[in-house]
C-alpha cells in the first residue's frame, strides 16, 4: 500500500492527497510533525534528504517531489485518467505542471506563509509586492488559456488543474482582483468534493 508522508498545511502534498482521492487509491497517511521538528528527524531525513512533504513510498520506491509523485500515480493507476492519452495532451499537462511550480508556487511561497502564520510586522513587503507582480503576470497568461475553455488541457479536469488546486486555495491572499476567467476556474475547480475534502483548516 502506498504511505504519503504530509502535513495538512503544505500545498504541495495537497496535491497528492487530491490525486489520490480523484483515482479511489488506498493509501495510508503519515503527518510529519513540522512544529515538532519530525522533518529533520534522522529517521524521515533517510527517506526525504531535503526534509519536507510530501513524501510517498511504495513497495521499497521512495519519491519526494510532487509532481513526480503525480506522474507516477497516473502511470500505475491509469483509471480514472487524469491526463489525455495522446501525446500533445499528455505534454501539456507536463508545461502546465512545470508552469506552475516555477511561476505560481515558487512567488507564492512568497506570499502565503508569511500571510497565514507571521504577524504583519514580520512580512517582508517588497519581497511580497514582487511575488504578487510575478503572480498577476502569469494569471494573465492563464486566463488566456482558459477563454473558451472549462480547465487547462483539453476541456478536462487533469493532473495540470490539481496542481493549481492548493495555491487556487489562497488566490485572494496573493492578488487584489481575479480575471474573469481564472475566476471561474477556480470556482469550479475547489466546488469539487475532492478539494472540499482536503481543503486546510486554517
Amino acid at each position: 500500500m502506498i504511505r504519503l508522508h504530509t502535513h495538512p498545511f503544505s500545498t504541495y502534498a495537497r496535491r497528492v492527497h487530491i490525486a489520490l482521492i480523484e483515482k479511489s487509491i488506498p493509501f495510508e497517511m503519515i503527518a510529519v510533525d513540522m512544529a515538532a521538528r519530525q522533518h529533520r528527524a534522522p529517521e524521515y531525513l533517510a527517506l526525504n534528504p531535503y526534509g519536507r512533504v510530501p513524501t510517498l513510498e511504495e513497495d521499497g520506491m521512495i519519491l519526494y517531489e510532487s509532481a513526480a509523485i503525480l506522474q507516477y500515480l497516473e502511470a500505475t493507476h491509469p483509471d480514472p485518467a487524469l491526463t489525455p492519452a495522446d501525446a500533445k495532451g499528455r505534454a501539456l499537462v507536463d508545461m502546465h505542471l512545470r508552469l506552475c511550480d516555477l511561476q505560481m508556487g515558487r512567488p507564492a511561497g512568497t506570499i502565503i506563509f508569511p500571510k497565514r502564520f507571521l504577524p504583519k510586522e514580520r512580512w517582508e513587503e517588497k519581497a511580497i509586492a514582487g511575488a504578487q507582480a510575478e503572480i498577476a503576470k502569469h494569471l494573465g497568461i492563464l486566463e488566456t488559456h482558459l477563454v473558451g475553455h472549462d480547465y487547462l488541457v483539453a476541456d478536462r479536469y487533469t493532473l495540470a488543474d490539481i496542481a493549481y488546486i492548493p495555491f487556487l486555495e489562497f488566490l485572494p491572499l496573493m492578488v487584489d482582483a481575479v480575471l474573469a476567467h481564472v475566476a471561474d476556474w477556480r470556482e469550479r475547480l475547489l466546488a469539487r468534493p475532492s478539494s472540499m475534502q482536503t481543503k486546510p483548516a486554517h
